[in-house]
């Protein structure tokens, strides 16, 4: 029983295996067709796209060409027309030429013609010339015998009257001509001076060879002396500077003629005073500390007044010797507020004349640098001070104009020239500067005895205080003309042989008077 049922179910998987394989080699043959149908379709599909495609390259490519085509021939006609324009060029130009070269040949024919003619005139200016030369010698003989005078002789007496008129008009040419140069620069360097003049009010203090120190008692006079007089020996010695105790109550005089030096003693002698403490090592120790302080200070004062100036970028060796000048004076006049004056001035003038204003300044504020260190160094402050600016990098200009602010060397710019005016009206305003009486007095003999020198000269009065002088000369040896040369040469001797602040106007009178009686 089991065996047949075994055997029923084998036949049967038998004939479902078969029967599937049948089934599958018909979907199979069926997949197969339906793929070459698919493959056909696809292949035809392909062809006639790219029979498409072909078509279109082909007429892209015909347009292609017919566009070049087209551009080509325009190009032709364009260079066509250019050939066509350039022959035409061409043609009026042979024709111009041919123009120029008939011209040409007609100037060479009047040439020709000119030139016969000039050498037919020329050989009748040799003719005149000849015939003109015998006559002159005629002449000239003619006159010998009748002037009982040879040529030489009368050569020289014309030449004599020539020159002796020549003189004169030249001398009043001259006087005409500088009189009108003179008028209109004087006019306007005044408007110049008195507007800077006015813009700059500084104010300025004469400084003194001396300075005071106020004491708190009168007991305090003995303890500065110390015993048997060590202690002001010993302040003496340490600061250089006099110490002047006398009866004028609780106050003590320094003296000195360097500031810097009384400026020292006056920190030092005031603390002293201060501390209460007073004997030689103390005193050594205190003035030291005030020296050092007042390298500070100078050096404070030296970038306080660049920055009023207005300079920068000064090298800072030279701004310490700018503080220094604070401690300078020239007849009783504070060197480094002049030279603040003369920066002011310089830049103003600078502005009214369009120069380099900063330039100006600065040359201004440098002029007298040299005055720091000229009682170290031999030679004039204006060279020592061109020494200076050169030696720390300043420029051409800036040096030029420092070594001729006083005529140490010849001014050849303008900036050189303007510093020289600035300088002189700083020095030159009233009260600005003192000097001693009898050096005012000499001054003015000297002045005096320049002018009373020179040949036709009767009387000569300096006044305002020697900045004129006015000279009487004798009618009869001096003329109007020689007046004037006699005013030039005075004023030349006066610049070679004085040395003053500011100028000196110089007037030459010549008076003619007739007297009569009538009896």
């Amino acid at each position: 029983m089991d065996l047949l049922y075994l055997l029923t179910l084998a036949a049967t998987a038998v004939a479902g295996a078969s029967a599937g394989a049948v089934i599958y080699r018909r979907v199979l043959s069926k997949r197969m067709g339906d793929a070459d149908d698919l493959a056909k379709r696809i292949v035809e599909e392909a062809r006639k796209e790219a029979l498409a495609q072909k078509k279109e390259i082909l007429l892209q490519t015909q347009d292609d060409l017919f566009n070049q085509k087209r551009e080509l021939e325009n190009e032709c006609r364009e260079r066509e027309r250019e050939v066509k324009s350039r022959e035409r060029k061409l043609e009026e130009m042979s024709e111009r030429l041919e123009e120029k070269l008939e011209k040409a040949t007609e100037k060479e024919h009047e040439l020709l013609q000119s030139e016969k003619e000039l050498a037919r005139k020329e050989r009748q200016l040799a003719e005149s010339e000849e015939f003109l030369q015998n006559r002159i010698e005629e002449q000239e003989r003619r006159l010998v015998q009748i002037s009982g005078l040879t040529a030489e002789e009368a050569k020289a007496r014309l030449f004599a009257e020539i020159e002796a008129k020549t003189h004169h008009e030249s001398a009043r040419m001259i006087r005409q001509i500088e009189t009108q140069a003179r008028e209109t620069a004087d006019r306007k360097a005044r408007e110049i001076l008195c507007n800077v003049i006015q813009r700059y009010a500084g104010d300025y203090v004469n400084e003194q060879t001396v300075t005071a120190v106020t004491l708190p008692s009168e007991d305090m006079k003995g303890r500065i002396i110390g015993r048997e007089g060590r202690n002001i020996r010993a302040l003496e010695a340490a600061t250089g500077v006099d110490l002047i105790i006398d009866d004028t109550p609780e106050t003590v005089i320094l003296s000195a003629y360097s500031p810097l030096r009384r400026q020292v003693a006056k920190m030092a002698l005031e603390r002293l005073i201060q501390d209460g403490r007073i004997h030689p090592a103390r005193i050594e120790d205190v003035v030291q500390k005030c020296e050092q302080e007042m390298d500070t200070q100078v050096r404070e004062i030296g970038e306080q007044a660049t920055f009023d100036a207005g300079v920068h970028g000064i090298h800072p060796e030279l701004v310490r010797l700018l503080g220094q000048l604070r401690y300078r004076t020239s007849f009783t006049q504070n060197v480094l507020q002049h030279s603040l004056e003369v920066s002011a001035l310089c830049g103003m003038m600078a502005a009214e004349l369009g120069m380099d204003i900063k330039k100006a300044k600065r040359a201004g504020l440098l002029h007298d640098i040299g005055k720091a260190v000229d009682h170290e160094v031999e030679g004039p402050h204006a060279l020592i001070g061109a020494d200076l600016a050169k030696k720390y990098s300043e420029i051409q200009d800036i040096i030029h104009a420092i070594a001729a602010h006083h005529e140490d060397q010849q001014s050849s710019t303008s900036l050189a020239v303007l510093v020289q005016a600035a300088d002189s009206i700083s020095g030159a305003r009233p009260g600005a500067r003192k000097e001693l009486l009898e050096n005012y007095a000499k001054r003015l003999e000297d002045l005096e005895g320049i002018a009373t020198g020179c040949a036709g000269v009767t009387k000569a009065y300096a006044i305002q205080a020697g900045r004129e002088i006015r000279v009487m000369v004798n009618s009869d040896q001096v003329d109007d003309d020689t007046t004037y040369m006699l005013c030039k040469e005075i004023s030349e001797k006066i610049e070679n042989n004085l040395t003053y602040p500011g100028q000196i106007r110089v007037t030459v009178i010549r008076e003619r008077r007739a007297v009569g009686f009538a009896k």
